[in-house]
């Protein structure tokens, strides 16, 4: 198990080398080898008896983006010309470090960096790439990476089904959110509810911190396979890697058991086959729909009546997850309609669940909204909105590299959007 914190060290400790000698892609190795495992390397490491260490794991991930940022920064060898998005994304981040300053909310200082952090911290991480200069940027072996270390989740994931055991049972996972985050143990299987169905299904994580993470990671995935392997001419040329990926995504987006995951990943490969102009792949995809609504009706009955509960009561929101998630996002509504400009800092989202005092919650939009009000909101939502029509418009008249990014990008956001 202790491979887990050495693959996060070595990873902070490469991409620090690269960054130091001013190669400020090795940040990558990092984002990809090291961001993964994060929690399962600090939960090692404190099961391990290391607890005096994970402190200093945590920041390690932010310590290298803002050196990353600091960097490009002092090199900068031109001025970078700025387009829309990113004066919308510098208004997003400005407009919610005000609400750490100002007095608004009932939260300290300390609470308020920690919620402002998980709300913007990505603004920096998209101006530490923004003056990445894509020709020195060898896209295709990130993405080869990236695939190769989702590969390796699929393999831990194999190995919890055929243990019918969580891996986070082995890593102290539960004991990780009890001392760091004030979260009991809960659910049949000693971890969190999140980690099983209402109907007792485990769901699985892998490597990742839970199966909604795990479950995000497979969009990432099959947008990273999206844009490898489709061509110029818009087919498809995969190699032996990217076959067992593909099998790989199918296989864990079904055992990670996440309801908005697994829509997402179909109605990506719905845009992708409408964007590439691939008529069999649409085909396919209306067959398959009137194959599984039969496979549903007639046979799950037998086969698996639990997930077939499970199904149904997703379906009818009769689900108790489902019917909790409702609730919160009416209350997080509710909250926006009477507080428009916010209620501040950690009233919502993780600082507020660790005290178990939280309004709304359950979805990042009204989780932003209850925090800092209508207008940040309404600025999160246009830059998905922005980044996924340029990126439509733009596919067509690109070539190479930037083709690829443009067409995982646009997968990726249409996913996580959802």
């Amino acid at each position: 198990m202790f491979i887990f914190p050495l693959i996060y060290f070595s990873a902070f400790f490469i991409a620090l080398k690269n960054l130091v000698s001013r190669n400020k892609q090795g940040i990558f190795i990092f984002l990809i080898f090291g961001l993964p495992i994060y929690t399962t390397g600090l939960s090692v490491a404190l099961q391990y008896g290391f607890a005096d260490i994970v402190p200093f794991m945590q920041p390690l991930k932010e310590l290298l983006i803002l050196i990353t940022l600091g960097t490009g920064i002092w090199e900068l060898e031109r001025r970078i010309k700025f387009q829309t998005i990113d004066y919308a994304i510098l208004a997003y981040f400005l407009y919610t470090l005000l609400y750490v300053l100002l007095p608004i909310g009932q939260y300290g200082l300390g609470d308020k960096l920690i919620a402002f952090k998980s709300s913007s911290f990505f603004t920096l991480i998209y101006f530490a790439g923004r003056n990445f200069d894509p020709a020195r940027i060898y896209i295709s072996k990130y993405f080869h990476y990236i695939l190769a270390v989702f590969i390796a989740a699929a393999g831990i994931l194999l190995f919890e089904i055929l243990s019918d055991q969580h891996f986070q049972t082995l890593t102290g996972y539960a004991d990780f959110n009890f001392y760091y985050f004030n979260q009991e143990a809960s659910g049949n299987y000693g971890l969190s509810w999140t980690f099983e169905t209402s109907t007792g299904l485990r769901r699985f994580a892998s490597f990742f911190a839970n199966p909604l993470e795990f479950a995000a990671s497979t969009l990432l995935a099959l947008a990273i396979l999206a844009g490898l392997y489709t061509t110029e001419d818009n087919k498809i040329k995969a190699d032996a890697l990217g076959i067992i990926a593909i099998i790989a995504t199918q296989f864990s987006i079904f055992l990670a058991l996440s309801r908005s995951s697994l829509a997402s990943y179909f109605i990506m490969i719905f845009i992708y086959a409408l964007i590439t102009k691939k008529k069999l792949v649409l085909n396919i995809i209306y067959t398959g729909f009137i194959a599984v609504a039969i496979y549903f009706i007639f046979f799950m009955l037998v086969i698996n009546p639990d997930l077939y509960e499970f199904i149904y009561e997703t379906i009818t929101f009769t689900n108790p997850s489902s019917v909790g998630h409702v609730l919160a996002w009416v209350e997080g509504i509710e909250a926006i309609a009477a507080n428009p400009l916010g209620l501040g800092l950690g009233e919502s989202g993780r600082v507020a669940v660790s005290l178990s005092d939280t309004v709304g919650g359950e979805n990042q939009y009204i989780i932003i909204g209850v925090q800092t009000g209508i207008i940040t909101l309404l600025l999160y939502l246009w830059m998905h909105i922005y980044f996924i029509k340029t990126c439509w418009k733009w596919y067509p008249h690109l070539q190479g590299k930037e083709r690829q990014v443009c067409l995982s990008l646009l997968l990726m956001k249409i996913g996580f959007i959802i």
